[in-house]
C-alpha cells in the first residue's frame, strides 16, 4: 500500500527549513489544460483554457549576494551558481529557473542573489505545461520579491522566451497566459493575436474535468511539434502570395483555403485546415458552456479530436483508445487528446454523479487496451499563479 504523502506547501516548508532558510515569499503556479484549442496558439488564433490543483509551489528567499542557490524536492538535489556567471547547464531541472533569470537580465529587470526551494505535484510530459509553470512561477515570483513592476504581458513573453531558448520547443504564449491570467470555477478565452482574455463560467455545470494519462511520453523538442509549426508557416506564406493581406492562419477562412488547395502540398493542406476549424470550435464551445448546451461541448470536443487525429495527425494508438473508451461510458460528455499530441493526457467532460462509474470503466480500458495501470487524475479550475499567504 502507496503511503500518502504530506501536502507539496507543506513538503516545500518542510524543506527549506530544513536548509535553515527563513522567511520565504511562497508561489503556487499552476499547471494548465486546454478544454479546446490545440496548436492555434503559434497560428494567432484563439484557445479556451484552465489552470488546475496540479501546480509548482515555489519558496523563495532573498540573499545578500549574488548567489543562486536552488533546491528540487523533486529530484532531491541542489545547484548553486552566481548571477554574474549564468548559463545552461548539463542538468535539466536547473535550466528552466537559470533561463528564466536570465530573460530579466536581458530585459534590464536587475534581480539580487536568492535561496528557491520547489517541488511539483504536475504529472510529468502529460500535457499540462509544467515546464511553463517552473518558468511563469520564477518570473512571478522574482517579480513580487525584487519589485520588478512587471506587467502580465512581460511576465508571459519572458516565459515564452525561456522555453524557445533553453527547452528548444518552440512554443506560443497560450500555456503561459492561462497559467498568469486564470480564475477560479472559469475558462479563459484566450486571442493569441493580441493576446487579449475573457473568463468563461464553468461552476454551473456539474460537469468534472477528468484526465487520462497514456503514459506515453514525447520530449516535444525532439518531436514533430516544430515540424507541425513550419507546415503551418510554410501553408501561410504560400496563401500570402495570392492574397498579401494574410499574416498567419487567423486571416484564413476555410472558403479561402478550399479554393487555393492547388498551391498546397496535401500536408500542408491538411494542417491549415485542422487550424481553421478548431478555431471555429473554440468560440462554438464558448457559447455551449454558456448555454449548458452539453451535446455541442460533446460534439465539439469530438470533432477536435478528429481533426488532431486525421488532419494534424498528433494523435496515437493509446490516446485514441482512451477517447474511444471514454466515449462508450454514460455521463461522459466528450473526450479528445489534449496538448501538443504524440503522447501525454486526454481531457474528458464528466458527469459529477458518474464519476465512480467513469473511473471504474476507465481502468478497465487502461488494462484490456493499453495493458497499463490506470493514471487517472480529476481536477477543478484554479487560479492563476499568485502568492500563498503561509
Amino acid at each position: 500500500m502507496a503511503i500518502s504523502q504530506p501536502p507539496l506547501l507543506d513538503r516545500v516548508i518542510k524543506a527549506q527549513k530544513d536548509l535553515g532558510l527563513s522567511a520565504p515569499m511562497v508561489v503556487r503556479s499552476p499547471g494548465r489544460i486546454s478544454i479546446i484549442g490545440e496548436h492555434t496558439d503559434y497560428n494567432d488564433g484563439y484557445a479556451l483554457l484552465g489552470a488546475v490543483d496540479k501546480s509548482v509551489v515555489l519558496a523563495f528567499t532573498p540573499r545578500q549576494d549574488d548567489k543562486v542557490c536552488l533546491h528540487s524536492i523533486d529530484f532531491d538535489s541542489t545547484f548553486q551558481t552566481n548571477l554574474s556567471t549564468l548559463e545552461s547547464t548539463g542538468l535539466e531541472w536547473p535550466n528552466l529557473v537559470l533561463g528564466s533569470v536570465m530573460q530579466l537580465q536581458r530585459i534590464d529587470r536587475q534581480v539580487s542573489g536568492f535561496d528557491l526551494v520547489y517541488g511539483a505535484d504536475i504529472p510529468r510530459n502529460a500535457g499540462l505545461s509544467s515546464s511553463s509553470a517552473i518558468a511563469c512561477g520564477v518570473i512571478y515570483g522574482l517579480n513580487e520579491l525584487f519589485g520588478l513592476e512587471m506587467s502580465i504581458n512581460d511576465m508571459a513573453w519572458s516565459a515564452v522566451r525561456t522555453e524557445h531558448e533553453f527547452m528548444g520547443v518552440h512554443c506560443g504564449v497560450m500555456d503561459q497566459y492561462s497559467n498568469l491570467k486564470a480564475k477560479e470555477n472559469t475558462a479563459l478565452l484566450l486571442d493569441c493575436q493580441d493576446q487579449s482574455s475573457q473568463h468563461v463560467p464553468f461552476e454551473h455545470h456539474n460537469l468534472s474535468i477528468v484526465l487520462c494519462d497514456s503514459q506515453v511520453r514525447r520530449k516535444l523538442a525532439e518531436s514533430k511539434y516544430n515540424k507541425r509549426r513550419g507546415q503551418c508557416e510554410e501553408g501561410v506564406a504560400a496563401l500570402a502570395k495570392i492574397e498579401p493581406s494574410i499574416k498567419s492562419l487567423r486571416d484564413v477562412s476555410l472558403d479561402f483555403l478550399q479554393s487555393n488547395r492547388s498551391v498546397l502540398n496535401s500536408t500542408v493542406y491538411k494542417r491549415c485546415h485542422y487550424v481553421i476549424e478548431e478555431n471555429h470550435r473554440v468560440l462554438k464551445m464558448c457559447e455551449a458552456l454558456r448555454n449548458n448546451d452539453l451535446k455541442a461541448v460533446n460534439d465539439l470536443l469530438c470533432a477536435s479530436h478528429a481533426g488532431l487525429r486525421d488532419l494534424y495527425q498528433v494523435s496515437c494508438a493509446e490516446l485514441n483508445k482512451l477517447v474511444d473508451g471514454a466515449l462508450q461510458i454514460n455521463g461522459v460528455h466528450g473526450a479528445r487528446l489534449m496538448g501538443a499530441g504524440f503522447g501525454g493526457c486526454t481531457i474528458n467532460m464528466v458527469e459529477e454523479t458518474q464519476l465512480g462509474a467513469f473511473m471504474g470503466e476507465m481502468t478497465k480500458v487502461f488494462r484490456d487496451k493499453l495493458r497499463k495501470s490506470p493514471k487517472i487524475h480529476v481536477t477543478a479550475l484554479c487560479k492563476g499563479t499568485h502568492v500563498v499567504n503561509v
